[in-house]
Order: structure tokens, then sequence, then C-alpha cells
């Protein structure tokens, strides 16, 4: 499939591989898109799974709701477009992986829909209540600066587009994320929109009250870079308190653009939760 539709938004989506052995479900973060994952999927589907990466809401051209809606982005929304891609799809269950605010969603997946989620690899982000509960008690209130920032009207956008969008591509080089992947990004936040619909997810934070993850209870991976600069080690640390299943912690030498920069290694953390994968 390429696309798929809900509540009138079309969605982009790259969908690679048979499912012979079962789906992968691939949720990106910002100012990511689908193809931050283009070389997890091509590790993959030789191994007979079927991998499906959207471009989500506010990403895909077709799915950006009018930004000053916030209700428009909060976490009921994102999750319901995943479960949405999984009908679509024709899949009961997938094994899903999140990175950065795709593994905020992949989060809250799992621990609301449980029966759609046959293992859960995250990518970075800590659970979301173990975030909450370290982050005046930690570094993590220093390290999320720019999520207040980004909350503001107008001028997040001003500042990240000057000059061609070379602040923001700066930033992101400079936390290590590879050239030709940052110059990819930062053109797609330069379509008209694209910028103020991606930032509705950090101002849509508020009309997510109420919609948070619970304990997991399915078989979980979380795979860490020890030099993440958006994530405190007391966060990440404080994650095993809040899932309930089968928890694994993959620790890299890495930063925090994993599915980029580390694709080997995250493939090998989703394959250790296929049945029947041999030792990878």
């Amino acid at each position: 499939m390429e696309t798929f539709v809900r509540d009138g938004l079309s969605f982009d989506v790259r969908d690679t591989g048979r499912p012979d052995r079962g789906t992968v479900l691939c949720l990106h973060g910002f100012p990511q898109e689908a193809s931050a994952y283009d070389a997890v999927a091509a590790r993959l589907t030789p191994h007979g799974l079927r991998v499906l990466a959207p471009d989500q809401r506010g990403y895909s051209p077709g799915a950006r709701p009018d930004p000053g809606d916030r209700a428009s982005y909060a976490m009921r929304e994102l999750v319901g477009d995943a479960v949405a891609l999984l009908d679509a799809a024709g899949v009961e269950r997938a094994h899903v992986v999140g990175h950065d605010w795709g593994g905020a969603v992949a989060w809250v997946l799992a621990g609301r829909h449980r029966d759609r989620v046959s293992s859960l690899t995250v990518l970075s982000t800590p659970h979301p209540k173990a975030f909450q509960a370290v982050y005046w008690r930690s570094s993590q209130v220093v390290r999320s600066t720019y999520m207040a920032f980004f909350t503001l009207p107008h001028l997040p956008e001003r500042a990240l587009l000057a000059g061609g969008g070379r602040p923001l591509e700066h930033a992101m080089r400079r936390s290590g994320l590879p050239r030709d992947q940052a110059a990819r990004y930062v053109a797609r936040l330069q379509e008209p929109g694209a910028l103020s619909a991606m930032l509705g997810w950090y101002r849509g934070i508020a009309a997510s009250r109420g919609f948070g993850a619970g304990r997991t209870r399915v078989p979980t991976t979380y795979v860490v870079g020890r030099h993440d600069p958006f994530f405190a080690h007391a966060a990440m640390s404080r994650t095993r308190d809040f899932v309930l299943g089968d928890y694994r912690v993959v620790e890299l030498d890495a930063g925090h653009w994993l599915p980029e920069r580390h694709p080997a290694e995250v493939a090998a953390a989703v394959l250790r939760r296929v049945p029947g994968e041999p030792s990878v």
C-alpha cells in the first residue's frame, strides 16, 4: 500500500517485504519521516517480515490538520492513526518500533491496544511516566527546554526556518545526524505549512492529558544511546518500572539518531522478538 485514509486525512506509507513471519510497524519522530527506517527495513524484509513505515500526522502532505486545533495533534489521534494503518493493512498484530516522538506513540499504543502489539521496540524515548517522574529531579528539565520553545506561537517557525532551515539542520548535524539525512528532513520542513503541522505534536501535549501510557505488558526491548542529548539517564533507568512484560535493555555507544545511524542494531533488536528467529 502507498496510502491510507483516516477521518479524511491521507497518510503516505512505505510498505515493503512480505508478511510471511509477521509485520513490523515503524513510527518516526521529529523532524524525521518514514525514510528514517529505510536501512532498518532493508535488514528486516529478508527475514520474511513486512515493514510498514508511515509519514505520520503533520508529516504527510495530505494529513496536516489546522495546527491551531491542538486537539487534532493530541496523543489519542496519533495512536488512532497507527491503529487505522494496521486496520487498513489488514494486520491484526504487529511488532511495533518507535523512535523519538514515535517512541511515545509506541508506548501508548502498547499500553492501550496491547491486543494489536506482538512486541515493542522503543528507540531512545523513555516511558512517558518515567519521563514525568524524573523531570524535575534530573537533567531532564534542562534537556527538554526546546520543547517549551516549540509550543510558542510563530516564533519557532521563524527561528528554525531562517536561512532556508540552516539553524535546524545545524542542530541535527551537531547532535549526530548525517548531512544528507538532515538536509532531506529540512527540505520537507520547507513545504508550506509543514513545520507548523509537525510542531503541532508539541503544541498538542496539553490536549493529551488523560490519554497517556499505562504500564506495558507486551514483550519490550528498549534501545538507548548512552550519549543521547535529549533524554536523561534517570528517565531511561526508571522506564523499567513501567514494563510488566518481558523487558530487555540494549545500550549502544551512540547518540539519538538510532534508526539512521545504527540500523543493524535496531533490526537485530526487533528480530530477537520474532518467534523462531535465530539469535542475531
